[in-house]
């Protein structure tokens, strides 16, 4: 991709993954790099910070005789995030405005 992604916006692809299903780490790095270029050794940073900012919390379940760590979004997560979405949307309702070429002046 050719935008970079700042880290709120990171953390609101995080949040937004999360807000589905409580997720462990190796999927969530896969379900974000899906659709952003971004390496495991950014987004652990990402989850740590989150998880301090009380925005996500871990549980540890077991999975084949080790300890798979999961993350769950919480109530201060949710509210991040729905500001984050709110957020998006205007943003990308001005920048949609700014390259939009709908009632572009042919003459000029």
């Amino acid at each position: 991709m050719t935008y970079q992604l700042t880290a709120p916006l990171l953390d609101a692809c995080v949040l937004g993954v999360v807000a589905r299903e409580d997720v462990y780490g190796y999927t969530l790095t896969q379900r974000v790099r899906l659709l952003v270029d971004i390496s495991e050794s950014t987004l652990y940073p990402v989850l740590r910070r989150l998880q301090k900012d009380n925005f996500l919390e871990t549980y540890d379940q077991p999975f084949q005789g080790r300890n798979r760590r999961y993350y769950r979004i919480t109530d201060s997560g949710r509210k991040k995030l729905d500001f984050y979405i709110k957020e998006w949307d205007i943003y990308k309702e001005n920048v949609d405005t700014l390259l939009s070429r709908k009632g572009e002046n042919s003459n000029e």
